[in-house]
């Protein structure tokens, strides 16, 4: 039976020691609500700018418990928002973007070797195959459409079939996207060693800390942060809950937790490995409209995960909403049927939310009079775009009225877009995901649909 601990977490070498929970009043400078990747990187970047600050991270749980210790272990310098979108809200922000987070791949690389973390970091890039025609149609678009954004032609490549093959082979492969701009890593060595260099740069962190109030600055009161074992006091108050977000009062709206779910495998036999290619190390994935993930990890396991899990109405999060067997079915027969040379045995299956904005387009933001600030909303492609974020709210923090490559970025002080009061936001979110899967089902069959551009409709 596979276990329902995330891979991630239960390969690592020691289990993790809760850190005493927060039991009395406090005063600091600034106080982070949330010990995942956004957290974690800011009072880095922080204490980077500022040695002296005084910080203090609150965590409900243990640090990367969500998303953070939970996700594929992709390091990319995907945007879950369109280039084209950015462009059309201000000229020049498409390429510019693209160009920073192309290069932030190997800032986190870079980063992390300074840091001393040993997060099994390998940027191999991704390779995106085209399995039937359609696909293929908007790989090659989508080529086209990052050259034209800046990209140069070793920044994303098409590969012709013998090309593809040559780096790993897919049934029904005609051909794939080529990326160098990703890494593999492993998440929860990558949170575990960054809340352990946070901590020896100075910061505090609370774990088994849950938040029930952030409260904006009033009068000559700092911000103030409530928690159940007692008040933090700030200058600044961070919010860096990403999924969970929905969860805090007055803000089930601002990001939907959509759930992504994942399974690994045992270690395969270099046998297997020989057959199918992988010898690169890149992450993959094909040109369907349901995402779907891979990674080849330190161990030669594969670590597969894909969307596909219902939205729960509401915004509601629960535990057992992690582990959806339909879903894993799906999964497991999508890595089958991908790499039939794998016929061993999944040993993992795990789930967990992560935060969706209304338009998809992460955000930042500093209220210097009320000392309250945030950052999320990367829709699953937070590993290096959290990093980005924190760059950005700490130059803002630190240096108000300074503008710096971080703090000019689309998503710096963006307005926020609120999602729809129930039920339009279960009917949209789920009318998304059941065309995304009707998409792919016709496309297998030969059949072009119009039903994958539901989802851009839905969103915009």
């Amino acid at each position: 039976m596979p276990q329902t601990d995330s891979l991630w977490w239960s390969a690592l070498e020691s289990t993790s020691t809760r850190r005493p929970p927060l039991a009395n009043h406090l005063d600091v400078d600034v106080a982070i609500v949330g010990g995942g990747f956004t957290g974690l990187w800011t009072a880095r970047e922080l204490l980077r700018r500022d040695p002296a600050m005084r910080i203090a991270i609150l965590e409900r749980e243990v640090c990367g418990f969500g998303a953070s210790g939970r996700n594929g272990g992709w390091a990319s310098a995907l945007y879950p928002q369109s280039l084209a979108a950015l462009e059309r809200r201000r000229p020049g922000d498409g390429a510019r973007v693209g160009a920073i987070l192309r290069r932030a791949v190997g800032d986190l690389g870079a980063a992390l070797g300074a840091d001393g973390i040993d997060a099994h970091y390998h940027q191999g890039g991704t390779l995106t195959f085209a399995r039937n025609p359609f696909q293929e149609e908007r790989l090659r678009a989508e080529v086209d459409e990052a050259r034209g954004w800046g990209a140069g032609p070793d920044d994303v490549v098409w590969l012709d079939r013998d090309e593809a093959s040559a780096r790993a082979r897919v049934t029904a492969g005609r051909g794939a996207l080529y990326t160098r701009h990703c890494a593999r890593v492993q998440p929860a060595l990558l949170v575990r060693g960054l809340a352990a260099a946070v901590e020896a740069l100075g910061a505090r962190i609370y774990e088994g800390t849950a938040v029930t109030r952030i409260l904006a600055r009033s009068g000559r009161h700092p911000a103030t942060v409530v928690t159940v074992g007692g008040t933090v006091h700030a200058a600044v108050a961070v919010r860096a809950t990403e999924g969970y977000t929905a969860a805090l009062p007055g803000l089930r709206r601002d990001l939907a937790p959509i759930y992504s779910l994942m399974i690994a495998t045992e270690p395969l036999a270099p046998a297997f490995w020989e057959e199918v290619g992988f010898g690169g190390r890149e992450t993959f994935n094909d040109g369907r409209n349901l995402l779907i993930y891979g990674q080849r990890t330190a161990d030669d396991r594969i670590a597969f995960g894909g969307r596909g899990a219902p939205y729960h109405f509401g915004s509601v999060i629960e535990p057992r909403f992690d582990h959806v067997d339909k879903v894993f079915g799906l999964l497991e027969a999508a890595l089958r049927e991908l790499l039939p040379a794998f016929t061993g045995t999944i040993t993992h299956r795990w789930g967990g939310p992560l935060g969706m904005p209304r338009d998809l387009s992460p955000r930042v933001a500093y209220d210097r009079r009320t000392g309250l600030a945030m950052a999320g909303g990367y829709t699953g492609d937070g590993v290096v775009l959290s990093r980005v974020a924190a760059q950005a709210l700490a130059d803002t923090i630190t240096a108000p009225d300074q503008s710096t490559e971080f703090t000019d970025l689309p998503f710096v002080d963006l307005p926020r877009r609120r999602w729809e009061p129930e039920p339009w936001r279960w009917l949209g979110i789920n009318t998304g995901l059941a065309a995304a899967t009707w998409a792919d089902r016709q496309e297998r069959r030969g059949r072009s649909s119009r039903a994958g551009s539901v989802v851009d409709r839905l969103m915009s």
